[in-house]
């Protein structure tokens, strides 16, 4: 039997007789989401490329592909993942990245994980083998039942086999920086984004921001000459530890939090200390303050949080939804796995 069919054979009995499943590729983002107790289905042995075609901008892998070799191919044809995907460990997977549906600095700019999944091959918890979507970025007339999976962690389908855009790595890129206040910041990045720069990264932390201009030499030499500010030598160290959570500001016990927000939303008065991404529209926080405080005064923006690590991930980890749509992803869920087997509790107990 191939791998495939070996992954469908176990979900198939575990459907049958409702054996719960606790789906993972190598575990690097374990942390995240509520934990699932069930009998563990491991996707780490289905892994390899099985069409890429560096012409047409497209990758297809298995879902246990580790990210960094896929990074690698698609380095030495000068292509790349746009969406700057965390690994935050050295053993990340493709499916593991899609189920959690995690961008990096870029993702303002170039697009979210789910602007770049083309189509997906899964299982469902009837141990159905469905398809969506295709290769090719127009393919979906109606829902589009691909992106919706991604950012899921596993609790609708099984990723097997994901379609991916795939863009050039640009011809140079600058990073700029400045000493300033947050709200300096949210000002100055909003500013920027009105106006053609070629942005691919603003965050701001310990009082300093730093924008990130990507393109060719001559469009980002002139853009930094637009915004002028002190241009930082070597800064790739700076952009993979925001990335990966390398930074000084992710260490440590405090809780860490990450609050989605409007990018021009004021500096929350909550206490604690803030890292701003995104160019202000993710804030990462670093705050002893209760979950319901923190969630008010994101709310009040319009916004939401996130528990991103902490002690407490039985209760709440992310915004509780209003019960019209908790009740629209409850039919979802049923749609998908009817018995509830694929990591049951992993977003939301009720989930």
């Amino acid at each position: 039997m191939s791998q495939g069919e070996i992954l469908q054979d176990k979900l198939r009995h575990a459907a049958a007789s409702g054996i719960p499943l606790a789906i993972h590729g190598a575990g690097s983002k374990a942390f995240y989401g509520r934990p699932v107790a069930g009998e563990p289905l491991s996707l780490g042995e289905y892994r390899g490329v099985l069409d890429y075609s560096p012409s047409e901008l497209v990758i297809t892998a298995r879902a246990g592909t580790p990210l960094a070799e896929l990074e690698a191919l698609l380095a030495q044809e000068g292509q790349m993942l746009a969406f700057e995907p965390p690994h935050f460990g050295t053993r990340a997977t493709l499916g593991g990245v899609i189920a959690c549906g995690l961008s990096g600095p870029a993702r303002p700019y170039a697009g979210a994980a789910r602007d770049f999944v083309l189509g997906i091959t899964c299982l469902n918890g009837k141990a159905e083998r469905l398809r969506f979507g295709g290769q090719v970025m127009k393919n979906v007339a109606g829902y589009d039942v691909s992106r919706t999976l991604t950012g899921s962690l596993g609790t609708l389908a099984v990723l097997l086999d994901i379609s991916l855009k795939v863009l050039p790595r640009p011809e140079t890129d600058i990073t700029l920086c400045r000493a300033c206040s947050q709200a300096q910041a949210i000002a100055l990045f909003n500013h920027w984004a009105g106006q053609p720069l070629p942005l691919s990264g603003a965050c701001h932390f310990d009082g300093r921001l730093y924008v990130r201009l990507s393109g060719t030499g001559r469009g980002v030499l002139a853009a930094a000459e637009r915004i002028g500010a002190d241009r930082m030598e070597e800064s790739g160290a700076l952009w993979q530890g925001l990335r990966e959570h390398g930074l000084d500001f992710f260490s440590g016990d405090t809780d860490l939090w990450r609050l989605s927000l409007p990018p021009a939303a004021p500096p929350l008065e909550i206490g604690g200390s803030t890292l701003l991404d995104w160019g202000g529209a993710q804030r990462w926080l670093r705050s002893e303050a209760s979950a319901g405080a923190i969630r008010s005064a994101a709310a009040a923006h319009g916004g939401h949080a996130t528990l991103f690590r902490g002690a407490g991930r039985s209760g709440d980890i992310f915004q509780p939804l209003p019960a019209p749509l908790l009740a629209l992803h409850k039919r979802l869920k049923r749609a998908f796995d009817p018995r509830g087997i694929l990591n049951p509790g992993r977003m939301y107990a009720a989930l």
